[in-house]
């Protein structure tokens, strides 16, 4: 019997847990280089040769993307709040609004080329949902949708 309340509480507690906003985020720091003798520049901690290092993408540049707020809450002003935080971050608000559909959860959408700058505009929004733009979206900016307070 406790085996079966077990196994029912560890459900609940995946379902419960299982949408939560992620809340870390990683840092990487630029190591500085060490003098070691013993293995080659081109080696790994094991002492095989290491794969070259992936070029780092450049960061998302804020201020030359577009980004559109929309209200789809019965939450007043909650585009202009959320345009305003956005702003203060760097990113290039140009229009808040209502939205007037069905959206299931607040969501940064993008056209294909602006897909890393959603990913960024939703972490500093702390919304989790980013899905590619559709009609009537413009294509040329981020346009984020929300269902309740990001903030």
């Amino acid at each position: 019997m406790l085996s079966i309340i077990a196994v029912v509480m560890a459900g609940v507690a995946f379902v419960v847990t299982r949408h939560q906003p992620v809340t870390e985020r990683e840092i990487t720091t630029a190591a500085a280089p060490s003098d070691s003798a013993s293995s080659s520049p081109a080696d790994g901690p094991s002492g095989e040769p290491s794969k070259p290092a992936k070029a780092a993408k450049p960061p998302v540049q804020r201020a030359k993307v577009y980004v559109e707020v929309y209200n789809n809450s019965g939450i007043q002003g909650l585009a202009g709040r959320i345009g305003e935080k956005a702003s203060g971050i760097g990113w290039q608000v140009v229009g808040t609004d209502n939205w007037y559909g069905t959206i299931p959860a607040s969501t940064v959408y993008f056209p294909q080329r602006l897909e890393r700058a959603a990913r960024q505009l939703s972490l500093d929004l702390g919304i989790d949902r980013t899905k590619p733009a559709v009609a009537p979206m413009r294509m040329d900016r981020l346009t984020v949708v929300l269902t309740a307070d990001a903030s």
